[in-house]
């Protein structure tokens, strides 16, 4: 058996880091802190119970079992990327998407565990996600520009932490992946925050990696409202070294989060009834979920549990987010981080093996790094060519500029 390399820890921590945030996450998604308090007598602080024992026939959450450990679309949609990335073991674009993303959502049943039974993959997804079929499958549409038209939201975002896996270290090529992959499924700042998501996962695996490298990574990527709305979060974090130790001092965390992304985020105030101008493409607005995972991880600078409940605790999209947060502490921390307790619970109630996923995604990685490598060290024998050759092909340590008389 060989050695656990740094790779396949990683990996592992970063898809169970972020099955455990969509797990806890799921059973409070959609409602205000205090009504998660009210309801759960207090703050949450693990797996909890569906918000409604009749969760078969209440309102809005029928027909989905949320809560009980059961891991939502967002472990889903990543499990199937994986999938992707196992069968390809190369870096993926749009036209992966099409080729084999969709077959898998529309040709594979799966189990289901919200639905407490086996269906296909796009039964389960909003339809955010469903647009990617509609578009790809039946309208041909290119998949470059799929995106386009389709609701603004954190649909791309939440599924492709494996893209920063397969970009492990290379923020920037994360990035690029990702936004062109996700081109087929989101435009605007939904687009955007896969893309900057993605960068902060490869940031975060880094060997040595802490919160202000994938905070740097962030930062160096991101445009237009995404890049305001962490750049705001930063700025409220800025000097930060007390992590909460009290309930009211988590609520205080979440308050400021809060206030601090509002302003970006179309969705407003209330989160089941949005405002008119939600989740529409905009060069100024950004989803809620990215910043407000940022803002997690730095007010609890980098611990997994803390990050994760704080999400949780948060309310609105808080399964997203805990997902969001959950992977890059996990990504810095490793799977030591990730506590056993939950995840094992989590792996029963939803009949998956969240950890088999990590070490196939780490397998396709290892895969995917070493052809990088090999390209990398082509790419440096060109560039000592093309930098050091004459015209008439006879070495030569002067630019050729200087040596033709061009300006440097």
């Amino acid at each position: 058996m060989r050695d656990v390399t740094w790779l396949d820890d990683r990996a592992v921590a970063v898809i169970t880091g972020a099955a455990v945030g969509d797990a806890l996450g799921g059973a409070t998604e959609g409602w205000t802190p205090e009504q998660i308090e009210e309801r759960h007598g207090g703050r949450v602080t693990g797996i909890v119970a569906p918000w409604y024992p009749n969760w078969q026939d209440a309102r809005p959450i029928a027909p989905y079992h949320k809560g009980d450990g059961h891991i939502t679309d967002d472990t889903l949609m990543t499990r199937a990327l994986v999938e992707v990335y196992a069968k390809r073991r190369e870096h993926l674009d749009a036209y992966a998407m099409a080729e084999d993303l969709v077959p898998l959502m529309i040709g594979e049943p799966r189990w289901i565990p919200e639905l407490e039974s086996t269906a296909l993959l796009l039964q389960r997804v909003f339809l955010a996600e469903k647009w990617i079929v509609a578009r790809l499958h039946y309208g041909h549409v290119d998949p470059r520009e799929a995106g386009v038209g389709n609701v603004v939201n954190c649909g791309a975002a939440m599924y492709v932490a494996p893209v920063g896996l397969a970009n492990a270290g290379d923020p920037r090529g994360a990035y690029a992946e990702a936004i062109d992959l996700t081109g087929a499924h989101q435009a605007s700042y939904g687009r955007e925050a896969a893309g900057v998501f993605a960068a902060m996962v490869a940031a975060s695996v880094a060997p040595g990696a802490t919160v202000d490298d994938v905070v740097d990574a962030a930062l160096d990527v991101a445009h237009d409202g995404t890049a305001a709305a962490l750049g705001a979060v930063v700025e409220a974090f800025d000097g930060w070294t007390t992590v909460p130790t009290t309930d009211e001092e988590e609520r205080a965390l979440g308050r400021l989060i809060r206030e601090t992304v509002a302003p970006f985020d179309s969705v407003g105030p209330a989160y089941r009834q949005m405002s008119m101008d939600a989740r529409r493409p905009s060069r100024t607005k950004s989803i809620e979920e990215l910043p407000a995972a940022l803002g997690f991880v730095l007010g609890h600078r980098g611990d997994f549990r803390g990050a994760v409940l704080g999400a949780v605790n948060y309310g609105r999209d808080a399964d997203s987010i805990a997902v969001m947060a959950g992977a890059v502490c996990a990504g810095i921390g490793g799977t030591e981080v990730v506590p056993d307790a939950w995840l094992d619970e989590i792996e029963t109630a939803s009949r998956m093996d969240v950890r088999e996923t990590g070490r196939l995604m780490a397998s396709a990685a290892a895969d995917i790094l070493r052809d990088d490598r090999e390209r990398a060290a082509e790419r440096l024998r060109s560039l000592d060519v093309l930098g050091g050759a004459s015209l008439d092909g006879t070495s030569s340590g002067a630019p050729v500029a200087a040596r033709t008389g061009g300006s440097a």
